[in-house]
C-alpha cells in the first residue's frame, strides 16, 4: 500500500487546485484559467533577456489572476502519464544550467532555421522534463518558444500549431526522441 500525501496546492481531498476565486469544481476553474490566460497572452509580456527569471515573470504574467503562486517553482513532486518531472529540490539548479546553457549559444542567434529547431526542439524537451511549476508549464513553455524563435530571426506561425500533435511531439521528446518536436518547430518557422 502506498502513503497518500495531501498536495497542499489542492483543496483539501480533492485534486483541483486552490485559486483566487475559489473555484473547487475543475470544469469552473478550467474555463477562468482558460480564459484569462488567454486574455494576458495577448497583452505585452515582460521584458527581459530570455533568462530563467524571464521566464518565471512569463509564468507570473500568464497565471497572475488565477494562482497566488504564479512565477514561483513547485515544492512538490509530480507525475504524468507515467513519467515523473524533476524533483523540486532540484529545479532551480536544474534551470540555472538550463538558461546558462541557452546564454552561452547566444539564445540560439544567427543559425539557420533546421539548426534553430533542433536546438529549440532539445532546450523546449528539457524544459518539459524539468517542469518547473505546478501548473501552466505547457503554455509558458510555448510563449518563451515563440520569443525565442522571434529573438533567433525564426518568428512561429504559432496559428498554425496543431496542438494534438505538439503533445505528441513532447511525449516522444520525454523518452529522448527530439526529431518529432524539431520537425513541428520547423514547421511553424515556414
Amino acid at each position: 500500500m502506498y502513503d497518500a500525501v495531501e498536495d497542499p496546492y489542492c483543496y483539501p481531498g480533492t485534486t483541483v487546485l486552490k485559486n483566487k476565486l475559489g473555484l473547487e469544481a475543475r470544469k469552473d476553474l478550467d474555463a477562468f484559467e482558460a480564459e484569462i490566460v488567454a486574455q494576458r497572452a495577448e497583452e505585452a509580456l515582460p521584458i527581459g533577456k530570455l533568462t530563467y527569471a524571464h521566464y518565471r515573470a512569463i509564468h507570473r504574467h500568464l497565471f497572475q489572476d488565477v494562482y497566488d503562486w504564479a512565477g514561483n517553482i513547485r515544492t512538490v513532486r509530480i507525475s504524468k502519464g507515467g513519467s515523473m518531472f524533476c524533483y523540486p529540490e532540484s529545479i532551480d539548479r536544474e534551470m540555472s544550467t538550463l538558461f546558462g546553457s541557452l546564454a552561452r549559444q547566444k539564445q540560439f542567434k544567427g543559425l539557420t532555421v533546421e539548426v534553430f529547431a533542433m536546438r529549440a526542439a532539445h532546450f523546449l524537451a528539457e524544459l518539459n522534463a524539468i517542469h518547473p511549476f505546478r501548473e501552466g508549464n505547457g503554455r509558458t513553455q510555448l510563449t518563451f518558444l515563440t520569443l525565442l524563435a522571434e529573438t533567433a530571426g525564426h518568428p512561429l506561425a504559432i496559428e498554425r500549431l496543431d496542438p494534438d500533435e505538439v503533445m505528441k511531439a513532447m511525449i516522444e521528446s520525454f523518452g529522448g526522441e527530439e526529431k518529432r518536436l524539431a520537425d513541428v518547430i520547423l514547421d511553424l518557422t515556414h
